[in-house]
């Protein structure tokens, strides 16, 4: 039995009245006849700026009905254009944010979901074009082999605060996503603040193969690139050479900690949809790569007001240029 129920205006009222003069949420919900989660959820949803007020919770909660209501209704159109957006592998979310954007009409990503499992149970294959969660990072045991020291590196505790802020376009994260049994890599490069992707195949993980690949990667960008952040394998050795090509700093994580480069930790993870650990990268080709890049570039975000990295790179190069 559900333990939320929609309230009146006056028991919102009364819990604005109670709440004021300090009783407690238990205390709330037995005074006026509901759950104590029915008044956390109010309190929690409809609370402004200026605390709880039964007039603007009563708005609030008046206008997100409303919007369930238009979100729960999709038109043969708009179920055409939600197919085509989920075959391309873009989100509930994304597709949801896009839309928003674009159209007059709107719908819910919950509302898309249900679309989704509703395709399912008539034989439908949607839901094969979501992405899955990938496993959880697992640290490597440093008894499997010592990466040893690389000369010279500038750890991340010495890159400017201006990187963190991401107020900025050219601070890049780099690594490497490695295919089935060591069959060749991926090249992976992100921009933090535009998310937008580069990424390109190589045969291993040899520093001067790995260097000469990031290079002509970023040599397009490189006016808008001021600092690469890079874990701590031998791939790149060469980084004092990277850094001067490109005339940009480089910085190294902390051994084992990922969520340094938290950005690029997760684009690997989109870019693994497409290239999953099962999968030999010999079977792969930079073609194959480009064009899921070219998926991941051209896929609105949230973080970025549901554009895309794609876009969001293209107003940054155009001011340059002017």
């Amino acid at each position: 039995m559900s333990t939320y129920r929609q309230l009146t205006e006056t028991q919102r009222c009364q819990i604005e009245t109670l709440n004021k003069i300090g009783w407690k949420q238990n205390a709330i919900a037995e005074h006026i006849g509901v759950h104590p989660c029915t008044v956390s959820r109010e309190l929690s949803r409809n609370t402004g700026e200026r605390g709880y007020r039964h007039k603007q919770a009563q708005r609030m909660a008046d206008e997100r009905r409303q919007e369930a209501e238009k979100s729960r209704k999709m038109t043969d159109e708009m179920i055409a254009l939600v197919d085509e957006k989920l075959r391309e592998e873009w989100s509930p979310e994304q597709i949801s944010g896009w839309l928003g954007k674009t159209r007059d009409e709107s719908v819910s990503h919950e509302r898309i979901y249900q679309h989704i499992w509703e395709d399912k149970k008539f034989g439908g294959d949607l839901h094969t074009h979501l992405r899955r969660q990938g496993k959880k990072y697992q640290k490597r045991s440093a008894a499997k082999g010592s990466r040893g020291q690389i000369k010279n590196r500038r750890s991340i505790d010495e890159r400017p605060a201006i990187v963190d802020n991401k107020t900025r376009v050219g601070d890049w994260e780099m690594d490497l996503v490695i295919g089935k049994g060591h069959s060749g890599a991926l090249v992976t490069i992100v921009e933090r603040k535009t998310l937008f992707t580069l990424s390109a195949l190589v045969e291993g993980k040899h520093a001067e193969v790995v260097t000469a690949t990031a290079l002509s990667l970023l040599l397009p960008y490189k006016d808008r690139v001021h600092t690469i952040t890079v874990d701590n394998g031998k791939e790149f050795a060469l980084h004092e050479v990277l850094a001067e090509k490109i005339d940009a700093k480089v910085y190294f994580a902390h051994p084992y900690s990922s969520w340094e480069r938290g950005l690029n930790e997760n684009t690997n993870g989109l870019l693994r949809q497409y290239f999953p650990k099962k999968i030999s990268f010999d079977k792969i080709t930079n073609a194959m790569v480009d064009a899921a890049v070219s998926k991941l570039n051209n896929r609105p975000r949230k973080t970025l007001g549901f554009e895309t990295p794609a876009a969001k790179m293209a107003k940054s190069l155009s001011l340059l240029a002017a």
